[in-house]
């Protein structure tokens, strides 16, 4: 008895995951982040346009425990287009509300957030077919100090996602 309901379980979390997925996505992958998140460790994402013709939405993905002490998130985030040219944007992005609770999606001390990165203002189209990478390192300081913060807390994965841009 108890392996059926087993297999019941599992069949239902499967049903239940596979409608869940999100067709709109041509790319979704994710880094672990060891411990800590050393200033000089980068996240690199390779992938291939997907065409040149629509528009997409890119996202900088992070999961973040409570151990992550700060209200707000820079990042330095370059993009690497097939012909060479690089753009590399410092981006802020706010992950605390006022009252010092974290933002992002999850129920436990687990957060997620979709952070966006292109097609916010206007549609992203990729120019060029071929291999882009993108590269995430994070840029924090603490207040008042030069240094940047050698090893970030609390941030657990670092992701980038590419998904179609709904018409």
């Amino acid at each position: 008895m108890l392996r059926k309901i087993k297999g019941l379980f599992l069949v239902v979390v499967s049903c239940f995951l596979i409608t869940n997925c999100d067709s709109n996505a041509v790319f979704d992958t994710y880094k672990s982040v060891p411990n800590q998140w050393h200033k000089d460790s980068i996240a690199a994402f390779n992938f291939k346009a997907p065409d040149t013709l629509n528009s997409y939405n890119l996202y900088v993905n992070l999961r973040n425990t409570d151990a992550y002490k700060f209200n707000n998130l820079f990042l330095i985030v370059e993009m690497n287009y097939p012909n060479g040219k690089v753009v590399k944007d410092t981006l802020e992005y706010k992950m605390a509300a006022p009252n010092g609770e974290l933002l992002g999606t999850g129920f436990s001390d687990l957060k997620e957030n979709k952070l966006w990165f292109r097609g916010y203002k206007e549609p992203f189209v990729f120019k060029e077919e071929g291999d882009y990478t993108v590269n995430i390192q994070h840029a924090m300081r603490n207040n008042g100090v030069v240094n940047g913060v050698e090893n970030l807390q609390g941030i657990t994965d670092i992701g980038f996602r590419v998904e179609q841009a709904q018409k």
